[in-house]
């Protein structure tokens, strides 16, 4: 598909995005292919589709989720350490699950289970 496809009157646009997912999740969704530790998703979505809605399709309740990467920032998390750690953020407020962020062509979507918890020593 080419942005031309997109442009024509009454398509809405799609955007390519990936979904890598770590832990326990990855035994149980729908995998487009694994690579190492983790398993890939990849789908098109309506631009400016939010990220809770893209998890719904694929089966993920926000509930089973430890942190999530949007881009390779920290987008939320339910680590109380996440101040120290030095990641770069996506948003100031990184423990808000609200998920309305949208999606656009080209994201990357990191999901990390309950069983992927951050270790810091």
């Amino acid at each position: 598909m080419n942005d031309l496809d997109n442009l024509q009157i009454g398509k809405t646009p799609l955007a390519k995005i990936q979904i890598n997912i770590y832990g326990k999740l990855r035994k149980r969704l729908p995998l487009t292919r694994e690579i190492g530790t983790r398993g890939v998703i990849e789908m098109e979505v309506p631009v400016g589709e939010t990220l809770e809605n893209v998890l719904a399709s694929i089966g993920v309740n926000k509930d089973e989720l430890y942190t999530i990467f949007l881009n390779n920032q920290l987008l939320t998390t339910k680590n109380a350490m996440a101040d120290h750690l030095g990641y770069q953020q996506y948003c100031e407020n990184y423990h808000n699950w609200e998920l309305c962020v949208t999606m656009n062509d080209g994201d990357v979507v990191a999901l990390f289970g309950l069983d992927m918890a951050t270790l810091v020593i």
